[in-house]
């Protein structure tokens, strides 16, 4: 679709034939599919599909990352219909990126939930094609890993976060958005020694052996140097990244669960995502935009721009190898 075909052409979501090329529809109008992505159910020929997650369940004070995926999705509507800035890769044009929609689950039986997360992402991975998911809050991660590692193998783990999220909980049934990765790590799902924690802010006495760079380690050394310090650790081991929007500082995205001041800059989200092209990346996630509590809608803006990047970062690593 052309620029000058916009006066005419409408919810791509739905009216796209096929899964590559830019839309130029009114960013005000249309069916909000992520970036005017085609909606399907079916992957056939699909190289990355983008799903979405609509579940909390215990964040700290403010609940709602429910109605994040479907914030971010708006947002991206937001965004340049021109190739990402920035990159050297065009995912847009050179790969089939398809909205596969959302998760089913009953929001009445929580306990289900993992289950179900885990079976719909492992759908997707069955069909060979990647999958990009908006969150929710932090702990569908767990399930999605899950997935993941069925079908890969122990991965590394990048996580963008305030949190490390690695507090002790040997209870296998909670449904925890701040424990999971202690889980993670001891059910051997992650490997700590090749994993990373970007952005931290928040005390935690055990660390399960994954490496730190915390924000003001961030702040001094800068995007470069921890750049860097990611690839030295990840090296070319298949990689999963998980970005949670509470890693930016409040000042640039308040609209969290768990807001905690001191954290990075989107600015600096950006340059060091836009640094790690050649990671090995094999799935990704943006979680924990809770809308409702962010009038201006930042937090969301920000979550499509990572959003963005993740899917960048995949490209760029499908088109051009290590």
């Amino acid at each position: 679709m052309a620029l000058e075909d916009a006066a005419k052409v409408i919810d791509e979501g739905i009216t796209r034939q096929g899964y590559k090329g830019h839309g130029f529809e009114a960013t005000y109008a249309g069916v909000t599919s992520f970036l005017r992505r085609t909606y399907s159910k079916d992957l056939t020929g699909v190289d990355l599909a983008v799903t979405g997650i609509p579940f909390d369940c215990a964040v700290t004070n403010r609940p709602g990352t429910r109605l994040g995926p479907r914030a971010i999705r708006e947002a991206s509507t937001l965004q340049s219909p021109d190739a990402p800035y920035g990159w050297d890769v065009d995912p847009l044009v050179e790969f089939n990126v398809a909205d596969y929609g959302d998760v089913a689950f009953d929001h009445a039986k929580t306990w289900e939930f993992p289950k179900a997360l885990q079976a719909h992402i492992a759908g997707i991975l069955a069909t060979d094609t990647a999958c990009l998911s908006l969150g929710g809050d932090h702990y569908v991660t767990y399930p999605i890993l899950k997935a993941h590692v069925e079908k890969h193998g122990p991965v590394s783990l990048l996580q963008f976060d305030a949190h490390s999220d690695t507090w002790v909980d040997d209870d296998p049934e909670r449904i925890d958005h701040g424990t999971m990765f202690y889980k993670a790590v001891k059910e051997g799902l992650v490997i700590p020694e090749r994993s990373v924690q970007v952005g931290i802010r928040t005390t935690n006495e055990d660390t399960l052996g994954v490496n730190i760079i915390d924000a003001p380690e961030v702040h001094r050394i800068g995007p470069e140097a921890t750049v860097a310090r990611i690839k030295e650790v990840l090296g070319d081991h298949k990689t999963y990244v998980t970005f949670d929007i509470d890693a930016l500082d409040p000042a640039f995205a308040p609209g969290t669960g768990t807001p905690v001041w001191g954290g990075l800059s989107s600015a600096q989200a950006a340059a060091i995502l836009r640094g790690l092209a050649g990671i090995n990346v094999i799935g990704m996630d943006v979680v924990e935009v809770s809308p409702q509590y962010d009038v201006s809608g930042a937090t969301a803006i920000a979550g499509a721009h990572v959003a963005v990047e993740l899917m960048c970062l995949w490209a760029h690593r499908r088109k051009f190898g290590a």
